[in-house]
């Protein structure tokens, strides 16, 4: 029976909450269904359910409706708890998506719990912080795709709803409002607190929040647990890059100063569809592949700052927007890796982005990942298959970690051996 339903916007956020309930040995399974029942012919023994809604990206009237038809389902087959999992970092529709949820579920109140203290990101006096800085002044305010316009959560939420919000500070007890509770965290303990006072008041029904408050649900809700084991990995590691977030870029720069192979796409590379299938497309692609088998680790990546305005150029002539190219960018990566799995390509894949990892599993034809471990907090591996061969799928969201992230992962994948229990 399924305990806890997850509704995420996107890939890479569904799985770094999924493995908190993974992470405990709770059997968790992540789906993107395309338009069927989301609880027909689940597998016996899955208590949580984690559905990947691709709603980041679209308007927010129909991401609303999206998660309403979620919601209600759920609601038809008895889940006691639906998660309306929310970027950390603010990003996409969360004011439609909290109050379409709200009013699906026919509930008085939705408890929303921001923070993520073990990323630093914190929420004091309904003010959303990355680090110490405001999240609207932080990267996520200029990022060109999905801008953060507002660090007040009243504000972010009402610019596309007028649904009631209110404050709730640390140690508050919870108010007889009817509408979308902000709660204050800026420590696990304050997550561990709030969530154990909303199960006292048996109001661990209607919860949204990122993976940070996920962590702590688990226990509260008498999730069946066992141990949980990190396994051997290939220990050639292909990192494929759909973020140009500063923090990501970064990360790229340091592995390829400390030695990684990087390639970057150019322009008509990541937007022409038609390229990869080309005579220049095939050769290229074939010196990729003999490059990649003889390196131990490799980066493919769209390009930082300094390609941009190219980029922005060449999709001019390509009459395509700011949304076109955002689409075509994930989909030409997504089937780069498909090819190169196809020419033989043997590795542990790591995808950074959530559009570059749902570009990837349609182009293998699979709705369906199984969370295994977190390598280091915020980087999930999972798997999944490939013309019968199981593959092993690291992925992130692009804007957290240390510059040194890839080059350590790199070393984590290397001298994996036997499987090692985590949990």
């Amino acid at each position: 029976m399924i305990k806890l339903l997850v509704i995420a916007d996107d890939f890479t956020g569904a799985l770094d909450t999924g493995i908190q309930f993974k992470a405990k040995g709770t059997l968790v399974r992540v789906y993107t269904p395309q338009n069927q029942n989301i609880f027909a012919g689940l597998e016996q023994g899955v208590q949580v359910l984690i559905i990947v809604a691709e709603t980041r990206h679209m308007p927010p009237a129909e991401a609303g409706e999206i998660v309403a038809k979620i919601v209600s389902q759920a609601q038809q087959a008895s889940v006691s708890c639906i998660y309306k999992k929310i970027d950390s970092a603010l990003r996409g529709n969360i004011g439609s998506e909290l109050s379409a949820m709200r009013a699906a579920a026919h509930g008085k109140q939705l408890h929303f719990i921001p923070a993520f203290p073990k990323m630093n990101r914190v929420t004091v006096n309904g003010i959303h912080y990355i680090g110490q800085v405001p999240v609207a002044d932080s990267v996520f305010g200029s990022d060109p795709f999905e801008p953060v316009r507002h660090s007040n959560i009243q504000n972010i939420i009402g610019e596309q709803s007028n649904i009631p919000t209110y404050l709730v500070a640390a140690g508050e007890d919870i108010p007889d409002k009817e509408g979308i509770l902000i709660y204050d965290a800026v420590t696990d303990e304050d997550l561990l607190q709030i969530a154990q006072r909303l199960n006292d008041c048996h109001q661990l029904k209607l919860l949204a929040g990122c993976a940070g408050l996920a962590a702590v649900l688990p226990k509260l809700l008498n999730l069946t647990q066992y141990d949980c084991r990190r396994p051997a990995m290939n220990p050639r590691l292909i990192t494929v890059c759909g973020s140009i977030n500063p923090i990501t870029i970064e990360q790229l720069d340091t592995a390829e100063k400390n030695g990684m192979h990087r390639i970057r796409l150019t322009p008509q590379q990541k937007l022409d569809p038609t390229w990869l299938e080309s005579e220049d497309g095939e050769c290229v692609l074939a010196q990729w592949l003999n490059k990649l088998q003889h390196s131990t680790a490799a980066i493919i990546d769209c390009g930082g700052p300094e390609e941009a305005e190219e980029t922005r150029s060449y999709a001019l002539t390509r009459d395509m927007n700011i949304e076109a190219t955002r689409s075509a960018i994930a989909q030409s990566m997504g089937r780069l890796l498909e090819r190169m799995l196809e020419g033989g390509l043997e590795a542990t894949l790591m995808l950074t982005g959530g559009d570059t990892l749902l570009a990837f599993m349609r182009e293998i034809n699979q709705d369906s990942l199984i969370p295994v471990c977190e390598l280091v907090p915020g980087v999930v591996l999972s798997r999944t298959e490939y013309n019968g061969k199981r593959i092993d799928l690291i992925s992130k969201s692009g804007g957290f970690g240390s510059a040194e992230l890839l080059t350590n992962l790199a070393k984590i994948i290397a001298h994996s051996g036997e499987e090692e229990l985590v949990c």
